[in-house]
């Protein structure tokens, strides 16, 4: 765990998959388009999944997006 700075992670992983209205609801909601799962990140580091069939497209999802944080160097 880990504080996330949102508004970057926000602008890095592109608008049209990222919703996030921080005076509204706290996480930013993350889209994934393969597969089909929304992952909510908080600043907390907290991540939450939903909308997965099976276990292992949680997995997938959250390597997905590590990845992309760890390319632009957000974590």
């Amino acid at each position: 765990e880990s504080d996330l700075n949102l508004t970057q992670i926000a602008m890095s992983l592109g608008l049209e998959n990222v919703e996030y209205e921080p005076e509204q609801f706290p996480g930013l909601v993350y889209r994934v388009e393969e597969p089909k799962v929304v992952l909510l990140l908080f600043g907390s580091g907290k991540v939450v999944c939903t909308g997965a069939k099976e276990e292992n497209e949680i997995e997938q999802a959250v390597i997905k997006v590590k990845k992309e944080l760890q390319k632009v160097g957000l974590i």
